[in-house]
């Protein structure tokens, strides 16, 4: 697993008590942004929900997975947008395929927006392909829009 990051970071749980400002975070980066309802309720199932947190505490980006059967489903990745543009993401997203893997996991599936071209990048990079495509996924200004599916296998 590798959880190189730049100095000055750490990895932590997700908690109860980072739910506020997870979910300010995600309003920040995000024009559809998950509710503080979504991400307590991962939590009460018990997903992973990673926080890569400055020194001081403060919340610089997350990550929420979901375990299904052999495959691992990011549901959401989030930089803050002061922070982006650092490989922040990069360390978030290889933390969360290690993670997988040493879980016995044998892929990690993802949806992404076709307009997203940034991180449509960072998933090609590290080796993702699309496999589908959900029709209507996400909100959109002008009602819906579809999603990508990627999926990584880590054989």
């Amino acid at each position: 697993m590798n959880d190189a990051l730049p100095a000055g970071f750490a990895w932590r749980i997700m908690q109860a008590q980072d739910v506020a400002e997870v979910a300010a975070l995600e309003q920040a980066a995000y024009v559809y942004p998950w509710s503080a309802a979504n991400f307590r309720d991962s939590l009460a199932h018990g997903y992973h929900a990673w926080l890569l947190c400055e020194e001081n505490g403060a919340v610089a980006g997350y990550s929420i997975c979901m375990d299904v059967v052999d495959e691992v489903h990011l549901l959401n990745i989030a930089v803050r947008p002061d922070l982006q543009r650092r490989g922040l993401a990069r360390c978030i997203l290889q933390r969360a395929i290690g993670m997988a893997r040493a879980g016995g996991m044998q892929s990690m599936l993802l949806e992404v927006r076709p307009g997203n071209q940034r991180a449509r990048a960072l998933y090609e990079r590290m080796g993702f392909v699309q496999i589908g495509l959900r029709k209507g996924y996400y909100p959109a200004q002008q009602g819906r829009e579809d999603a990508l599916v990627l999926r990584l296998n880590f054989d």
